[in-house]
């Protein structure tokens, strides 16, 4: 039982540190990186479906992000899918290529990223804790019921409060990183 609670609450860490990356995949720095273009979805044949999954996404260079669709058709759709996600990019088609150029960083817009980064982690860190706080709870009904020992209960809220050190390390370790990357001119 006390094994079951550790790795479902190791598990569910960890799917929290992977919904941060992928949030601060999100967070646009000034380097052109298809993983920007990730929320974008595209009206399909009357379905919204994912931009990778009707075009390429390719860097062309450091700054400039290409799509090209998989349909000519496509072209408008997914400009105007792109305008409408509210990432501050503004694409162009060259006939059946779509261009979208990454626009220079402000001071102020960096620190707003930087800002977002930081809301982004301490929702990472709530999310682990909130887990901690659940497991933690299961011990005590385990207590409660007689099925385990107050040193059992013990043991286990310490292993479950190492591993949120861990993973709230690893959330402060991304975030460095994350600021280090958004501060890069």
């Amino acid at each position: 039982m006390i094994k079951d609670i550790h790795t479902d609450a190791e598990s569910r860490m960890h799917k929290s540190v992977d919904a941060l990356h992928t949030n601060f995949n999100k967070i646009r720095t000034g380097r052109a990186h298809p993983s920007i273009l990730d929320a974008v979805t595209v009206d399909y044949y009357g379905g919204d479906v994912p931009l990778n999954q009707v075009a390429s996404v390719n860097v062309e260079d450091a700054r400039t992000l290409t799509i090209s669709p998989w349909e000519g058709s496509m072209v408008p759709k997914i400009e105007k899918a792109i305008m409408t996600a509210d990432l501050g990019l503004n694409p162009a088609s060259a006939g059946s290529v779509i261009r979208v150029p990454m626009p220079m960083l402000t001071e102020e817009t960096r620190k707003g990223y930087i800002k977002q980064a930081r809301s982004e982690a301490e929702n990472a860190r709530v999310a682990v804790r909130n887990v901690r706080r659940d497991a933690n709870g299961s011990f005590k009904t385990l207590l409660k019921d007689k099925d385990i020992g107050e040193d059992d209960q013990r043991q286990g809220e310490e292993g479950i409060q190492k591993l949120t050190d861990k993973y709230i390390a690893d959330i402060d370790k991304a975030l460095a990183a994350k600021e280090d990357d958004l501060m890069k001119v």
